[in-house]
Protein backbone atom coordinates (compact mmCIF):
# COMPACT_ATOMS: atom_id res chain seq x y z
CA UNK A 1 0.00 0.00 0.00
CA UNK A 2 1.21 3.67 -1.11
CA UNK A 3 2.74 5.29 1.91
CA UNK A 4 0.66 8.61 2.83
CA UNK A 5 0.94 11.28 5.60
CA UNK A 6 -1.14 13.25 7.32
CA UNK A 7 -0.74 16.88 7.89
CA UNK A 8 -2.60 17.25 11.15
CA UNK A 9 -4.15 14.74 13.69
CA UNK A 10 -6.47 15.23 16.26
CA UNK A 11 -7.15 12.63 18.87
CA UNK A 12 -10.27 12.68 21.03
CA UNK A 13 -13.69 13.79 19.52
CA UNK A 14 -14.50 15.71 22.83
CA UNK A 15 -15.46 19.34 22.72
CA UNK A 16 -11.85 19.90 22.14
CA UNK A 17 -10.83 17.71 19.85
CA UNK A 18 -14.20 19.04 17.85
CA UNK A 19 -12.93 22.38 18.34
CA UNK A 20 -9.27 21.91 17.43
CA UNK A 21 -11.00 19.79 13.96
CA UNK A 22 -12.93 22.93 12.94
CA UNK A 23 -10.45 25.60 13.34
CA UNK A 24 -7.82 23.23 11.47
CA UNK A 25 -10.03 22.16 8.69
CA UNK A 26 -10.96 25.98 8.27
CA UNK A 27 -7.40 26.02 7.62
CA UNK A 28 -7.24 23.68 5.27
CA UNK A 29 -5.10 20.95 7.15
CA UNK A 30 -7.50 18.32 6.62
CA UNK A 31 -7.58 16.61 9.82
CA UNK A 32 -8.38 13.00 10.52
CA UNK A 33 -10.58 13.38 13.80
CA UNK A 34 -9.64 9.84 15.70
CA UNK A 35 -13.03 9.36 17.80
CA UNK A 36 -11.68 7.61 20.73
CA UNK A 37 -13.12 4.49 22.71
CA UNK A 38 -15.81 6.59 23.64
CA UNK A 39 -17.15 9.06 20.58
CA UNK A 40 -18.10 12.59 22.81
CA UNK A 41 -16.39 12.14 25.41
CA UNK A 42 -17.00 13.01 28.84
CA UNK A 43 -20.16 15.59 27.56
CA UNK A 44 -22.19 12.27 26.41
CA UNK A 45 -23.02 11.94 29.70
CA UNK A 46 -24.30 14.81 30.54
CA UNK A 47 -28.41 15.25 29.68
CA UNK A 48 -28.82 19.36 29.63
CA UNK A 49 -25.33 21.96 29.72
CA UNK A 50 -26.92 25.69 30.35
CA UNK A 51 -23.03 27.08 30.98
CA UNK A 52 -21.80 26.45 27.65
CA UNK A 53 -22.18 30.42 25.92
CA UNK A 54 -24.54 30.72 23.00
CA UNK A 55 -27.62 28.30 24.30
CA UNK A 56 -29.72 30.35 26.87
CA UNK A 57 -32.67 27.77 26.65
CA UNK A 58 -29.04 24.70 27.33
CA UNK A 59 -28.44 22.38 24.98
CA UNK A 60 -28.36 18.66 25.45
CA UNK A 61 -24.32 17.02 25.97
CA UNK A 62 -24.92 15.13 23.30
CA UNK A 63 -26.45 17.11 20.59
CA UNK A 64 -23.96 19.45 21.67
CA UNK A 65 -21.38 16.90 20.39
CA UNK A 66 -23.34 15.93 17.52
CA UNK A 67 -23.68 19.82 16.06
CA UNK A 68 -19.76 20.09 16.96
CA UNK A 69 -19.04 17.04 14.72
CA UNK A 70 -21.26 18.18 12.13
CA UNK A 71 -19.52 21.30 11.81
CA UNK A 72 -15.89 19.98 11.54
CA UNK A 73 -16.94 17.77 8.82
CA UNK A 74 -18.77 20.62 7.23
CA UNK A 75 -15.19 22.50 6.85
CA UNK A 76 -13.65 18.77 5.29
CA UNK A 77 -12.35 17.46 8.60
CA UNK A 78 -12.38 13.36 8.81
CA UNK A 79 -13.70 11.24 11.24
CA UNK A 80 -12.23 7.54 12.32
CA UNK A 81 -13.00 5.25 15.11
CA UNK A 82 -10.65 4.34 16.89
CA UNK A 83 -8.11 5.16 19.35
CA UNK A 84 -4.19 5.87 20.24
CA UNK A 85 -2.23 2.84 21.90
CA UNK A 86 0.95 3.28 21.25
CA UNK A 87 3.08 6.68 19.53
CA UNK A 88 7.03 7.16 18.48
CA UNK A 89 6.93 10.92 19.03
CA UNK A 90 10.78 10.81 18.61
CA UNK A 91 10.78 12.03 15.00
CA UNK A 92 9.27 13.10 11.86
CA UNK A 93 7.05 11.85 10.68
CA UNK A 94 4.90 10.95 13.98
CA UNK A 95 3.89 7.13 13.87
CA UNK A 96 0.41 6.59 15.77
CA UNK A 97 -0.33 2.52 16.87
CA UNK A 98 -4.43 2.56 16.57
CA UNK A 99 -6.59 0.01 18.34
CA UNK A 100 -7.93 -0.86 14.69
CA UNK A 101 -4.13 -2.59 14.44
CA UNK A 102 -3.41 0.21 11.94
CA UNK A 103 -0.61 2.67 11.66
CA UNK A 104 -0.89 6.14 10.89
CA UNK A 105 1.85 8.76 10.25
CA UNK A 106 1.42 12.62 10.49
CA UNK A 107 3.66 15.95 10.45
CA UNK A 108 1.45 16.91 13.54
CA UNK A 109 -0.89 15.79 16.74
CA UNK A 110 -3.07 17.61 18.77
CA UNK A 111 -3.80 15.11 21.93
CA UNK A 112 -7.23 15.84 22.70
CA UNK A 113 -8.23 12.06 24.59
CA UNK A 114 -9.69 13.98 27.86
CA UNK A 115 -9.81 12.64 31.20
CA UNK A 116 -12.32 10.11 32.42
CA UNK A 117 -13.68 10.86 35.86
CA UNK A 118 -13.33 7.85 38.79
CA UNK A 119 -16.18 5.83 39.76
CA UNK A 120 -17.07 4.00 42.75
CA UNK A 121 -18.77 1.45 40.98
CA UNK A 122 -22.27 1.46 43.19
CA UNK A 123 -25.04 0.12 41.98
CA UNK A 124 -27.51 2.12 39.99
CA UNK A 125 -24.61 4.17 38.92
CA UNK A 126 -24.59 3.10 34.83
CA UNK A 127 -28.18 3.57 34.76
CA UNK A 128 -28.18 6.90 36.24
CA UNK A 129 -25.23 8.81 35.16
CA UNK A 130 -26.51 11.84 33.51
CA UNK A 131 -29.90 11.57 34.92
CA UNK A 132 -28.85 13.17 39.06
CA UNK A 133 -25.94 11.72 39.01
CA UNK A 134 -22.81 13.67 38.10
CA UNK A 135 -18.99 14.10 38.07
CA UNK A 136 -18.79 18.20 37.95
CA UNK A 137 -20.95 20.13 40.56
CA UNK A 138 -20.19 23.15 38.21
CA UNK A 139 -21.61 21.75 35.25
CA UNK A 140 -25.15 20.16 37.12
CA UNK A 141 -25.35 21.90 40.59
CA UNK A 142 -28.18 24.08 39.48
CA UNK A 143 -30.31 21.11 38.44
CA UNK A 144 -30.65 20.50 42.29
CA UNK A 145 -32.34 23.82 43.92
CA UNK A 146 -34.05 22.37 46.71
CA UNK A 147 -32.86 18.77 46.87
CA UNK A 148 -30.89 17.31 49.27
CA UNK A 149 -27.55 15.84 47.87
CA UNK A 150 -24.61 13.22 48.16
CA UNK A 151 -20.92 14.31 47.73
CA UNK A 152 -18.49 11.29 47.63
CA UNK A 153 -14.61 11.85 48.39
CA UNK A 154 -13.00 13.24 50.83
CA UNK A 155 -9.74 15.81 49.18
CA UNK A 156 -10.44 19.27 47.98
CA UNK A 157 -12.00 18.48 45.02
CA UNK A 158 -14.59 17.29 47.06
CA UNK A 159 -14.60 20.16 49.50
CA UNK A 160 -15.19 22.82 46.33
CA UNK A 161 -18.15 20.32 44.82
CA UNK A 162 -19.84 20.40 48.42
CA UNK A 163 -19.55 24.23 48.93
CA UNK A 164 -20.54 25.00 45.24
CA UNK A 165 -23.78 22.54 45.96
CA UNK A 166 -24.55 24.76 49.16
CA UNK A 167 -25.48 27.40 47.21
CA UNK A 168 -28.25 25.56 45.53
CA UNK A 169 -29.13 22.43 47.31
CA UNK A 170 -30.74 22.17 50.99
CA UNK A 171 -28.27 20.31 52.30
CA UNK A 172 -25.19 18.28 51.63
CA UNK A 173 -23.53 15.52 53.00
CA UNK A 174 -20.41 14.82 52.06
CA UNK A 175 -19.46 10.90 52.42
CA UNK A 176 -16.06 9.40 53.27
CA UNK A 177 -15.04 6.01 53.91
CA UNK A 178 -12.42 7.38 56.55
CA UNK A 179 -12.97 9.87 59.37
CA UNK A 180 -10.43 12.43 58.24
CA UNK A 181 -10.43 14.09 54.68
CA UNK A 182 -7.74 13.71 52.51
CA UNK A 183 -8.68 17.95 51.65
CA UNK A 184 -6.58 20.89 52.80
CA UNK A 185 -7.03 22.10 56.29
CA UNK A 186 -8.16 25.36 54.89
CA UNK A 187 -10.70 23.82 52.44
CA UNK A 188 -11.72 21.41 55.12
CA UNK A 189 -12.41 24.31 57.42
CA UNK A 190 -14.52 25.58 55.11
CA UNK A 191 -16.46 22.65 54.42
CA UNK A 192 -17.01 22.13 58.07
CA UNK A 193 -17.82 25.42 58.80
CA UNK A 194 -20.42 25.53 56.30
CA UNK A 195 -24.08 25.13 57.90
CA UNK A 196 -25.60 23.61 54.79
CA UNK A 197 -22.40 21.05 54.87
CA UNK A 198 -22.76 17.73 56.28
CA UNK A 199 -19.97 15.11 56.57
CA UNK A 200 -21.07 10.79 56.90
CA UNK A 201 -17.76 9.81 57.88
CA UNK A 202 -16.74 6.05 57.91
CA UNK A 203 -18.92 5.89 54.88
CA UNK A 204 -19.67 4.73 51.43
CA UNK A 205 -22.27 4.59 48.84
CA UNK A 206 -23.19 1.71 48.08
CA UNK A 207 -26.30 1.55 45.96
CA UNK A 208 -27.71 4.68 44.12
CA UNK A 209 -31.97 4.56 43.52
CA UNK A 210 -33.94 5.88 41.03
CA UNK A 211 -34.79 5.75 37.13
CA UNK A 212 -33.83 7.76 34.02
CA UNK A 213 -37.17 9.08 33.90
CA UNK A 214 -37.51 10.25 37.76
CA UNK A 215 -33.81 10.98 38.52
CA UNK A 216 -31.92 10.27 41.41
CA UNK A 217 -34.51 9.30 44.43
CA UNK A 218 -32.37 7.80 46.91
CA UNK A 219 -28.92 5.96 48.20
CA UNK A 220 -27.63 3.23 50.53
CA UNK A 221 -25.12 3.95 52.31
CA UNK A 222 -23.20 1.41 54.85
CA UNK A 223 -20.69 2.71 57.67
CA UNK A 224 -18.70 1.26 60.08
CA UNK A 225 -16.51 2.62 62.36
CA UNK A 226 -13.35 1.34 61.54
CA UNK A 227 -13.76 2.65 57.97
CA UNK A 228 -14.18 1.30 54.49
CA UNK A 229 -17.03 0.00 54.87
CA UNK A 230 -17.63 -1.68 51.26
CA UNK A 231 -14.46 -4.04 52.21
CA UNK A 232 -16.22 -5.49 54.85
CA UNK A 233 -19.74 -5.24 53.70
CA UNK A 234 -18.42 -7.55 50.76
CA UNK A 235 -16.63 -9.87 52.97
CA UNK A 236 -20.08 -10.74 55.29
CA UNK A 237 -18.81 -8.10 58.62
CA UNK A 238 -21.61 -6.52 60.37
CA UNK A 239 -21.83 -2.94 59.04
CA UNK A 240 -24.73 -0.57 59.51
CA UNK A 241 -26.68 -0.15 56.41
CA UNK A 242 -28.54 3.20 55.88
CA UNK A 243 -31.65 4.08 53.47
CA UNK A 244 -31.55 8.15 52.31
CA UNK A 245 -33.47 10.40 50.30
CA UNK A 246 -31.52 12.29 48.14
CA UNK A 247 -31.93 14.23 44.63
CA UNK A 248 -28.45 13.91 43.27
CA UNK A 249 -24.95 12.32 43.97
CA UNK A 250 -21.87 13.91 42.82
CA UNK A 251 -18.36 11.77 42.36
CA UNK A 252 -15.54 13.92 43.57
CA UNK A 253 -12.92 11.20 43.81
CA UNK A 254 -10.70 12.28 40.67
CA UNK A 255 -9.97 11.87 37.20
CA UNK A 256 -7.80 9.65 35.17
CA UNK A 257 -6.22 11.97 32.13
CA UNK A 258 -6.23 9.36 29.00
CA UNK A 259 -2.31 9.76 28.32
CA UNK A 260 -1.59 5.81 28.73
CA UNK A 261 0.20 6.17 25.32
CA UNK A 262 2.31 8.77 25.77
CA UNK A 263 4.16 7.23 28.79
CA UNK A 264 7.26 6.28 27.00
CA UNK A 265 6.89 9.42 24.67
CA UNK A 266 8.93 12.75 24.74
CA UNK A 267 6.08 14.72 26.14
CA UNK A 268 6.07 15.15 29.50
CA UNK A 269 3.21 13.99 31.65
CA UNK A 270 3.14 15.41 35.53
CA UNK A 271 2.83 13.11 38.68
CA UNK A 272 -0.95 12.97 37.72
CA UNK A 273 -0.52 11.66 33.94
CA UNK A 274 -1.85 15.23 32.98
CA UNK A 275 0.52 16.43 30.02
CA UNK A 276 2.70 19.53 31.05
CA UNK A 277 2.76 21.95 28.10
CA UNK A 278 5.72 24.03 27.59
CA UNK A 279 7.32 27.21 28.28
CA UNK A 280 6.59 29.91 26.48
CA UNK A 281 7.02 34.02 25.48
CA UNK A 282 3.38 34.57 25.25
CA UNK A 283 0.98 33.77 28.00
CA UNK A 284 -0.43 30.33 26.85
CA UNK A 285 0.43 27.46 24.60
CA UNK A 286 -0.82 24.61 24.12
CA UNK A 287 2.65 22.76 22.65
CA UNK A 288 3.97 19.85 24.27
CA UNK A 289 7.75 19.20 24.60
CA UNK A 290 7.40 16.49 21.77
CA UNK A 291 8.11 18.58 18.77
CA UNK A 292 4.51 18.73 16.67
CA UNK A 293 2.41 18.01 19.32
CA UNK A 294 -0.10 19.84 21.05
CA UNK A 295 -2.42 19.18 23.54
CA UNK A 296 -6.20 20.27 24.54
CA UNK A 297 -8.98 20.10 26.47
CA UNK A 298 -8.96 18.20 30.43
CA UNK A 299 -5.85 16.03 29.27
CA UNK A 300 -3.92 19.19 30.28
CA UNK A 301 -6.29 20.62 32.08
CA UNK A 302 -6.65 19.89 35.84
CA UNK A 303 -8.56 22.43 37.27
CA UNK A 304 -11.27 23.90 35.20
CA UNK A 305 -12.54 21.16 33.23
CA UNK A 306 -15.18 22.87 31.65
CA UNK A 307 -17.03 22.17 28.44
CA UNK A 308 -16.29 26.16 27.30
CA UNK A 309 -12.24 25.75 28.77
CA UNK A 310 -11.68 22.81 26.60
CA UNK A 311 -13.55 24.23 23.14
CA UNK A 312 -11.26 27.19 24.18
CA UNK A 313 -7.79 25.40 24.37
CA UNK A 314 -8.76 23.16 20.96
CA UNK A 315 -8.83 26.42 19.40
CA UNK A 316 -5.78 27.36 20.70
CA UNK A 317 -3.81 23.75 19.64
CA UNK A 318 -5.00 24.28 16.38
CA UNK A 319 -3.90 27.41 16.15
CA UNK A 320 -0.51 26.67 17.32
CA UNK A 321 -0.43 23.73 15.45
CA UNK A 322 -0.71 25.26 12.35
CA UNK A 323 1.83 27.95 12.92
CA UNK A 324 4.16 25.03 13.95
CA UNK A 325 3.38 23.25 10.26
CA UNK A 326 3.76 26.67 8.79
CA UNK A 327 7.01 26.99 10.11
CA UNK A 328 8.39 23.73 9.36
CA UNK A 329 9.23 22.16 6.07
CA UNK A 330 7.56 18.64 5.13
CA UNK A 331 10.12 16.00 4.37
CA UNK A 332 10.80 15.45 0.92
CA UNK A 333 8.75 13.82 -1.26
CA UNK A 334 5.32 14.42 1.08
CA UNK A 335 2.58 15.74 -0.14
CA UNK A 336 0.55 18.24 2.16
CA UNK A 337 -2.33 17.10 3.72
CA UNK A 338 -1.86 12.87 2.89
CA UNK A 339 -2.75 10.21 5.42
CA UNK A 340 -0.92 7.02 6.23
CA UNK A 341 -2.75 4.03 7.80
CA UNK A 342 -1.03 0.64 6.47
CA UNK A 343 -3.04 -2.33 7.30
CA UNK A 344 -1.52 -4.78 9.75
CA UNK A 345 1.63 -1.83 10.18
Amino acid sequence: MTEERRDLVVAGSGVAGLSAAVYAARADLDPLVLEGDEPGGQLTLTTDVENYLGFPEGVGGMELVQRGKEQAEQFGAQFQHGSIEAADLDGQPLELSLSTGETLRTRALVVATGASARWVGADGEDELMGYGLSTCATCDGAFHRGDDVLVVGGGDSAMEEALFLAKFADSVTVVHRRDELRASEIMADRAREHDDVEFAWNTELEAIRGSQADGVTGATLVSHPDGYPREKYEAGADVEVEEVDVGGVFYAIGHEPNTDFLRETPVELDDDGYVRTADADTWATTATAADGVFAAGDVMDRDYQQAVTAAGTGSMAALDAEAWLESTVAPSGDSARQLSMEAGD
